[in-house]
């Protein structure tokens, strides 16, 4: 049986880029899903400020196939997780790294990627049992931040770039020493077509590919 850490190890393998698709409504939800994942993302995030997102998040676990992980952003509450867990989310995406949510994601079987921005927080986070660091808002600092903290993490920390990072920003940012992106206002914002949304996923994805 596949664990869930073991799901995720391989989804971010794939693909490193996680779809933030906040404000999406849950009638629009599937068809943007089916367009990230033809242009090959394998982890979708619905923030819990966009509109009924525990409906959205239904809908995409029941929807999605086993290799495309789905869950819910800027989990503050431990209730939230445990929530999640109940609906069979597969990711737990905080903004700030807080012991007791942590705990609860991973007693619901959620994978915790965990916000932070100082070395203490990503301890902690990592302690927790994080299974990757969410360093936000990662746009307002230099590419090397990461590497910077990776010096002193275990070996093999995970660290996703997000908030303020695009497209044009990936080559600078992995050399920098980030694993990974969330992005999202360069993929989905409200009112923007489906159609635009799916060239923009394949857009990220071949420039992810490139290594440009």
């Amino acid at each position: 049986m596949v664990t869930p850490l073991q799901a995720f190890d391989r989804a971010f393998k794939q693909m490193p880029l996680v779809a933030i698709l906040r404000g999406v409504a849950p009638d629009e939800v599937v068809p943007l899903a089916d367009g990230l994942i033809e242009a090959g993302f394998t982890l979708i995030e619905i923030p819990l400020n966009s509109p009924d997102p525990f409906t959205s998040i239904r809908r995409l676990v029941e929807h999605c196939p086993p290799e495309v992980l789905v869950g819910a952003g800027t989990v503050l509450l431990a209730e939230d997780a445990r929530r999640l867990g109940d609906l069979g989310a597969s990711l737990l995406v905080t903004p700030n790294t807080d012991p007791a949510v942590i705990q609860a994601g991973r007693e619901a079987g959620l994978v915790p990627i965990i916000g932070c921005m100082t070395p203490s927080e990503a301890f902690t986070a990592m302690a927790c049992g994080a299974a990757a660091l969410k360093i936000f808002p990662a746009g307002r600092f230099a590419p090397g931040y990461a590497g910077d903290i990776k010096a002193v993490l275990p070996h093999g920390a995970r660290l996703l770039g997000v908030g303020g990072i695009g497209p044009e920003q990936f080559a600078a940012f992995r050399a920098g020493g980030y694993d990974g992106f969330g992005i999202g206002s360069s993929l989905y914002r409200p009112g923007r077509p489906a159609g635009q949304i799916g060239a923009l996923a394949r857009e990220l994805v071949a420039r992810w590919r490139s290594g440009n």
